[in-house]
């Protein structure tokens, strides 16, 4: 009994790890903020779970087939050589059946329980990545701008489901996380260059190991981060208080881009990789936090961004 136990728990902790918990709680929280930014005053509790719950099987599945798909890579790579399909601990047939079926139902629950747009944005983020994304790896340092496509689809996925439809502020919030996987990926490959070309990925910091195209990638991808995340206030989905936070979290980003690029070590990359995740963080608590009212938008703009430009103009008719 008690060696049946252990396999068991060996097993159901070998198959968790093939989903990647720590990147599916991302996806899930972007979602959420979605859904929550989507939604009218009152949030739709029972919609939102049938979304998570929908997105974790899609996304779940689809980092599993992802393993499935570069187990051989894995296998070179320090940092991956222990997940359970290089050591041998899931037979790959089995890792495939199970990725296949959580990345299939997802989608599926999706249309059934939510709606059909929230599993078509689910289904084209499955298909970009595992076709796409996955293979473009080992052949062009584009793969990093191509898989940025599909890792900033899941606000995406809770606007959709909230809304059913895609307004112009939902690929505001796509434009944002876009442009910040780049400083946050390139950053990992910057730490990671000498597994990743060991195994045959082609990350710009491996194809280019002076830097310096790398330095230029981060340094204007924080650039137009900056002014993305400066969008959802100009729009009125939000107020004030996100637009300073914002303001505040897109210079202390930039000048740890910049460091980046200019010092090119391990300890930079790693301060970089530090910052991005603090910034996301901090991002999507202040963009939720100051929520817009839903019919509120003339109104926010009038409140929070005019008295501002009335403000400069004055100071500028006194002479500054």
């Amino acid at each position: 009994m008690a060696s049946t136990g252990f396999w068991f728990s060996r097993a159901f902790s070998d198959y968790l790890a093939l989903t990647r918990p720590r990147v599916v709680l991302m996806v899930l929280v972007t979602t959420y903020v979605g859904f929550y930014l989507g939604s009218s005053e009152t949030l739709e509790w029972s919609r939102l779970l049938q979304t998570l719950i929908g997105t974790a099987l899609a996304a779940g599945g689809t980092l599993a087939l992802n393993q499935y798909l570069e187990r051989n890579v894995d296998g070179r790579m320090e940092r991956t050589r222990l997940r359970p399909l290089p050591c041998g601990r899931i037979q790959p047939i089995k890792a495939l059946a199970f990725g296949a079926a959580l990345a299939i139902a997802g989608p599926l629950y999706l249309i059934l329980a939510v709606n059909p747009l929230s599993g078509l944005v689910t289904g084209t983020i499955v298909l970009s990545y595992l076709l796409v994304y996955t293979p473009l790896k080992q052949k062009s340092a584009l793969c990093s701008i191509v898989g940025a496509i599909p890792g900033a689809m899941p606000p995406l996925i809770g606007w959709v489901a909230a809304r059913g439809e895609l307004d112009p502020e939902a690929w505001i919030l796509f434009a944002i996380l876009f442009l910040w996987q780049l400083p946050h990926s390139l950053a990992i490959a910057c730490l990671y260059r000498e597994d990743y070309a060991r195994a045959g990925i082609r990350v710009l910091p491996v194809i280019e190991p002076d830097g310096r195209s790398t330095g230029r990638l981060i340094v204007s991808s924080c650039l137009g981060l900056l002014l993305a995340s400066l969008l959802p206030t100009l729009t009125g989905s939000v107020g004030l208080i996100y637009l300073i936070t914002a303001i505040v979290l897109g210079v202390m980003l930039l000048r740890y881009g910049f460091a980046a690029a200019m010092q090119r070590s391990a300890e930079t990359a790693r301060r970089l990789l530090f910052a991005s995740l603090v910034y996301l963080a901090v991002l999507l608590v202040a963009m939720a936090f100051d929520k817009a009212p839903e019919n509120g938008t003339a109104e926010r703009l009038d409140d929070n961004i005019l008295p501002i430009i009335n403000m400069l103009a004055i100071k500028y008719e006194k002479g500054g």
